[in-house]
């Protein structure tokens, strides 16, 4: 026998509320159940779950009695308890309720999807639900980013490593770890790696120690959703000490020198597939190139399992890669780019498009000439800055590259003398990356201006 659904739901922000309880609910819904009739009738209820979506055990159970022909009709207190969502009320009306033969009414509202007037003003209704639902979002997120401007933390997610969250102030507050923190710092600058930071001081990942060092939030500051501003929380590192931190990471994010003998190991990339490449013993002949994606030991470094790259020696790759820089030693490449600051051409390219917004906010509030003719200044400005910082972190660039052309000076003169970590040490100062495809090689450089080197191991 069909029977009546009693659909019933509260939010954990509604809990409280007289007027949306579940025992208010279901006093309305059994009334209108015995004002019309209805004997046969069972209560679906979600206690503590949001209306934005449909994950809701008991909504779940109501959909699977529908479409097994057990339910005639849902009946609900008022249409939101249904859904918050247009989407999700359309779906379940339209998809769910209507192909099934079962009717909806929500008491509230006064609508009855068995009249054609019901079914016409449940579109309506929804439509302002979601509206509503949207512009609590969004005043929310406005006094978020207005908290967030006035340097308070803007709470949620996890509060960073170093710090506690103190609710009372809104401001994060140095904890025990801040010390851990500061340690970081100086050792990665002394030179140590990530994963030696991390073991001698007993943190549970090396990633970890990364993420710290580019928490940016560690320079007083609040990152949010792209945009920084100044925060009121104690910085544990000043911020020169950070930019150096974060130049040092792209700059010297390769591989750590590989064990002896193993010249180009973490620099050898698959021209078939783009999977990494190692060194693999190949009898008395010596090492051989072999592409991770036909070694089965690592799958999550295949690529792909069908990989025809078929390995070329080692002692061939590596002749090639000293060959060719030698020649590179023996043909200076003129240093280029600018000396100015990007930092002081982030901060102006900042203050151009905080103008910019404010003029466009100006123009939307009423049209008017003279700030059309600002906004195209001011959209010129922009584009004149963003070009000055190209430039500029183009000049960043070029401090690598002078580490590369002094590196450069050692090959030929004494390569010989080296030891096998020094001439790893050398190569990886010059080469980006080295892409083997059978027997073709191609060299890319960290040298600006440096050609790549494309040949054959043949």
């Amino acid at each position: 026998m069909k029977h009546t659904a009693l659909y019933l739901r509260v939010s954990t922000e509604a809990q409280a509320d007289e007027g949306y309880s579940l025992a208010a609910q279901a006093e309305k819904l059994e009334a209108y159940c015995r004002m019309k009739g209805i004997a046969q009738f069972e209560r679906y209820i979600d206690g503590g779950f949001s209306g934005s979506n449909l994950t809701r055990p008991a909504i779940t159970q109501m959909v699977e009695e529908i479409r097994a022909g057990s339910v005639e009709r849902v009946v609900v207190y008022k249409l939101d308890r249904l859904s918050r969502s247009q989407k999700d009320t359309l779906y379940l009306i339209e998809d769910v309720f209507l192909p099934h033969g079962v009717d909806f009414v929500s008491i509230n509202e006064n609508i009855d999807t068995g009249s054609p007037y019901g079914r016409a003003m449940i579109g309506i209704l929804s439509a302002f639900a979601q509206l509503e639902r949207e512009n609590i979002f969004l005043r929310t997120r406005m006094g978020m980013v207005e908290r967030v401007k006035q340097g308070y933390w803007p709470g949620g997610g996890k509060i960073p490593f170093g710090y506690d969250y103190d609710a009372a102030k809104g401001i994060l507050v140095p904890n025990s770890d801040a010390e851990i923190v500061r340690e970081i710092y100086t050792r990665y600058l002394e030179g140590q790696s990530t994963g030696r930071i991390a073991r001698e001081l007993g943190l549970k990942y090396e990633h970890l120690v990364r993420q710290i060092l580019l928490r940016e939030s560690n320079t007083g500051v609040i990152v949010y959703r792209g945009e920084t501003y100044p925060g009121r929380h104690e910085p544990l590192i000043d911020k020169k000490t950070f930019e150096r931190v974060r130049q040092r990471l792209q700059r010297v994010d390769k591989p750590r020198a590989a064990p002896s003998g193993k010249l180009l190991t973490g620099l050898l990339v698959c021209g078939h597939c783009g999977a990494k490449m190692r060194y693999q013993k190949w009898g008395g002949a010596g090492d051989k190139l072999v592409c991770y994606s036909r070694d089965k030991s690592k799958p999550h470094l295949v690529h792909d399992a069908n990989c025809p790259n078929r390995g070329v020696m080692a002692r061939q790759v590596e002749s090639v890669v000293i060959r060719d820089l030698s020649r590179l030693a023996a043909e200076p490449i003129s240093p280029r780019g600018s000396k100015k600051e990007p930092a002081e051409c982030r901060r102006a390219l900042e203050r151009a498009q905080r103008k910019l917004r404010r003029l466009y906010e100006l123009f939307a509030e009423g049209e008017d000439d003279t700030l059309r003719d600002a906004i195209t200044r001011a959209r010129r400005e922009c584009s004149r800055v963003e070009q000055a910082l190209e430039r500029a972190q183009q000049a960043e660039r070029q401090e690598n590259q002078d580490a590369a052309r002094q590196a450069l000076q050692t090959i030929g003169s004494c390569w010989e003398r080296l030891s096998d970590t020094e001439k790893q040490a050398l190569v990886r100062a010059c080469v980006q990356r080295i892409v083997l495809q059978n027997d073709k090689i191609e060299i890319f450089y960290v040298i600006e201006g440096a050609e790549m080197c494309q040949t054959s191991a043949g």
